[in-house]
């Protein structure tokens, strides 16, 4: 009997232990994650040293600046763009820069420098490539409109037509205000340039390229590689150029000049280059994260573009048009699945408006396996060039020489110089035509250069005082061409997927523009005339230059 009892004591004996100890070891956790969640709580004092942020909400309002895709998708397969869309917005977010890093901009302080802000004269009427209708001529114009509109049985029919079609109902008046921006960029094509920098009408047209709802996409007709005319609401229309290989690929090195692919970043680069060194030649071009199938496939009218569309072994769809070079079923374009880079361009006005003229470069290569070309052969190839019609006279030389320097920094497979323009007939029967170039842009090898494209340059050893000005203030570290490149590059919609240009090819600018400024160099060590004043107006204390 006793030794029963003894056994009950020692049990609950033992139960009370348990207790307590369950008991303390409760308290104890409960401590610890007290502790732990005081140690997390970020303090709340503004004069804290750390900032808080918010991952979710800095993303979700940096992404604000990307480009809107065009409309809702709703196929199969677009999850993935959804994803590619989202994971470009993110990158958006991930890529700014810090406040302390974006304190001192290079390329802001390049573009307030007094040789990117010289005075221009006052332009004249027969300065502008296009001009709006006197109130006479636009008082004719519409009695013509009203006259035709009398004609037409039914008003809201014809409205109706309009919107079927998916084009805006037009409301342009003679008030700027009213205009897209494509018709403000016509508008603003000088003898001098073809858009001013300063113009908040470029940052305009070029958010304008890359968010505006494809209307129609169809293949344009002649040149060698695939090219496609997109059409938006507004009556506005841009050249698509897309990704046909990555941007890091290089090109083979036994590859003729005229056998590489036109490359879309290339395209994007060419006109903030051009921006960069102050021309202002190149119409305004951006980059653009697309849909194949509704944004192409769907919305083309061409035939010929619809039929080579097809769904490729990895599930992509893929579509190759029909052009001379690289339009077959061995090198198609293909969206990841549906999500394809591309670039757009805007379109220069219509030629029943604005018609152009064109001159082949005397410097053109004979795109021959085997023969040279002439000036390949004679040294004193440029003595002829500058007794001929239009290099004779005015800026034309040196108008081409300053394409020759934007041709050898960007690559050695760049040509433009063979496919230079003049705006209007009207405008170069005055010798005021302003130069611009029709650009195949490639970017193809950053660890090649190619110094016969500075055959011009060399030949005539004759180069712009701005031009020569501007090289030379990108040569110095506190601009740095490459640096001011990367900044300039990094403003467009497509650097949230990747840098558009890799840093051997942003290394390669900085090389190329020493090899400039050195050939130069030896020009003025053999000749007296080398420089063409364009500044007779301003000494070199306005230009921020060393007398």
């Amino acid at each position: 009997m006793v030794h029963l009892n003894l056994r009950h004591s020692t049990r609950s004996i033992y139960l009370g232990l348990a207790c307590v100890s369950l008991t303390l070891h409760l308290l104890l956790a409960l401590f610890c994650l007290s502790v732990l969640q005081s140690a997390c709580v970020l303090p709340t004092s503004s004069s804290s040293s750390v900032p808080r942020i918010d991952p979710v909400s800095h993303a979700s309002s940096s992404s604000s600046s990307a480009p809107s895709v065009g409309g809702t998708i709703d196929h199969a397969g677009n999850d993935s763009f959804s994803e590619d869309l989202e994971k470009a917005k993110k990158l958006i977010g991930v890529g700014k820069v810090s406040k302390k890093e974006s304190s001192r901009s290079k390329l802001e302080e390049l573009f307030r420098h007094p040789l990117y802000n010289l005075p221009r004269p006052k332009l004249q009427e027969d300065d502008w490539l296009l001009r709006l209708k006197t109130d006479a001529e636009a008082e004719e114009t519409e009695q013509e409109e009203k006259s035709n509109r009398d004609s037409v049985t039914s008003d809201s029919d014809w409205q109706s037509a309009s919107e079927e079609e998916g084009y805006d109902k037009v409301t342009w008046t003679r008030d700027e205000e009213t205009h897209p921006p494509w018709l403000r960029f016509h508008l603003g094509i000088s003898r001098w340039e073809l858009y001013d920098r300063k113009d908040l009408n470029l940052a305009q047209l070029t958010h304008y390229l890359a968010t505006q709802r494809i209307l129609g996409a169809v293949q344009k007709k002649g040149g060698t590689q695939l090219k496609l005319l997109v059409s938006f609401p507004n009556y506005g229309q841009a050249l698509l150029k897309p990704m046909r290989q990555s941007r890091d690929a290089e090109t083979d090195e036994n590859l003729f000049y005229f056998s590489d692919f036109e490359r879309h970043n290339a395209e994007i680069a060419a006109f903030h280059l051009d921006r960069v060194l102050g021309f202002n030649r190149i119409p305004p071009v951006v980059g653009r994260l697309i849909n194949v199938t509704t944004q192409i496939r769907e919305v083309t009218t061409d035939e010929r573009l619809s039929r080579t569309f097809f769904t490729s072994p990895a599930g992509n769809v893929c579509f190759y048009g029909k052009c001379e070079y690289y339009c077959s079923v061995e090198h198609p374009v293909c969206g990841r699945p549906h999500a394809l880079e591309v670039s757009l361009a805007t379109m220069l006005p219509d030629l029943s408006l604005a018609p152009r003229r064109s001159w082949r470069s005397p410097w053109r290569r004979s795109y021959s396996r085997t023969k040279l070309a002439h000036w390949e052969k004679d040294a004193a190839y440029c003595d002829t060039v500058k007794e001929t019609p239009p290099y004779n006279r005015g800026t034309r030389l040196v108008d081409l020489i300053d394409m020759a320097v934007l041709d050898f920094l960007m690559s050695p497979f760049m040509f433009s110089t063979p496919n230079m323009e003049k705006l209007s007939t009207e405008l170069s029967e005055k010798n005021k035509a302003l130069l611009l170039v029709i650009f195949f842009a490639r970017f193809g090898r950053h660890s090649q250069d190619e110094p016969s494209i500075l055959a011009p340059l060399v030949q005539c050893c004759r180069i712009r005082r701005s031009t020569l000005l501007r090289l030379r203030l990108l040569s110095r570290p506190d601009f740095r061409l490459s640096d001011v490149m990367r900044e300039s590059l990094a403003q467009d919609p497509l650097t949230a997927v990747a840098p558009l240009l890799s840093e051997p090819h942003l290394s390669a600018l900085d090389r190329r523009l020493a090899t400039v400024l050195a050939a130069v160099q030896s020009c003025q060590d053999r000749n007296e005339d080398v420089v063409y004043n364009d500044l007779d107006e301003h000494d070199d204390q306005q230009l921020g230059e060393n007398p």
